[in-house]
């Protein structure tokens, strides 16, 4: 399931990178995906949103529907 995470995440990259900012995958717990917004996206007041409602939504579509984000600079 890793592998399908990190793709994921890379279809979603251009859109954070055209932003300004960009993702890095960090690890994968059981359903929970740990990952960090960089650039532009990591002071953005929105990027919980991003995280919630962008990523995680996208890889609940077409990853896994139990997959969880959490932003890894919260840890």
């Amino acid at each position: 399931m890793e592998n399908k995470v990190k793709k994921a995440l890379e279809d979603i990259r251009p859109s954070l990178q055209n932003d300004g900012g960009d993702i890095e995958f960090i690890s994968l717990n059981g359903t929970d995906v740990v990952v960090r917004l960089v650039g532009a996206c990591a002071g953005c007041p929105m990027s919980q949103m991003t995280l919630k409602s962008g990523v995680e939504r996208y890889l609940r579509n077409f990853v896994d529907p139990n997959l969880t984000v959490i932003n890894g600079t919260d840890l």
